[in-house]
């Protein structure tokens, strides 16, 4: 499985980059023990502040230079991501979004992913919800339920490490299950077509498994072979009887 993490940190060191990598290595305790043959999990870390100078280049021409073409390749080949901002003006950076922004629309459709952000007063928090959460839904990505905000007090306090192995432990779940699924995607496809088949039999053959009474008389007049009562006919016809 290949983890990618995006890291908007911009100074050296991060605490963005320390909370990126926490949940990273959380993430890779919460996968099941990889089966004998298999490669253990790829992380990659993109570190956004090196592209910074590339994501620019791409809004005025078009055209992404080499370390940020790997970086969108890389995103879009992710089994689950796990996404770190700081917080500007009560938001993600503009680089964060930035970056999301030269993505390909469909890159991140049903992608697993882990939001995260890091500030320095715990007002800040409801970021995650207001603005990170509502991103990535646009983007039709999958986001865990669980996800961590870690404010100046918050390191070496209670609290931000089990926040961090649950939300770890919902985006390993996501992954393990999306790669399974991957596997037997020929066989669930032939099911899902077996399946549909047998309901749509099921609708149009009279004598099925719902009894005649409880499907209603085939009346002319309307499309379909039913009558279509306006509503003011059926909202009298609720009026209590006198």
């Amino acid at each position: 499985m290949k983890l990618v993490v995006v890291s908007a940190g911009l100074s050296v060191p991060s605490s963005t980059r320390l909370l990126a990598d926490r949940l990273a290595a959380a993430v890779r305790r919460a996968v099941p023990a990889d089966a004998p043959g298999e490669a253990p999990m790829d992380v990659r870390v993109v570190e956004l502040r090196e592209l910074a100078v590339e994501i620019a280049h791409f809004f005025t021409n078009g055209f992404p230079g080499k370390a940020l073409a790997a970086a969108q390749e890389a995103v879009a080949g992710a089994d689950g991501l796990i996404v770190v901002t700081p917080v500007f003006s009560a938001s993600y950076s503009g680089l964060f979004k930035s970056f999301f922004d030269v993505l390909d629309k469909d890159a991140l459709v049903g992608k697993p992913v882990l939001v995260a952000a890091t500030g320095g007063s715990a007002r800040h928090s409801l970021v995650l919800e207001h603005a990170l959460r509502p991103l990535f839904a646009y983007l039709r990505a999958v986001v865990v339920p669980t996800a961590v905000y870690a404010a100046s007090e918050d390191w070496g306090a209670e609290g931000l490490e089990g926040r961090i192995e649950r939300a770890a432990g919902e985006l390993a779940g996501l992954m393990a299950g999306l790669s399974s699924s991957l596997s037997v995607s020929g066989r669930s496809a032939v099911g899902a077509s077996g399946a549909a088949g047998a309901a749509c039999a099921a609708v149009e053959s009279p004598g099925t498994s719902r009894a005649a009474s409880e499907v209603p008389a085939a009346r002319g007049g309307g499309a379909g072979g039913f009558e279509v009562v306006p509503f003011a006919e059926q909202l009298a016809a609720l009026a209590p009887k006198r």
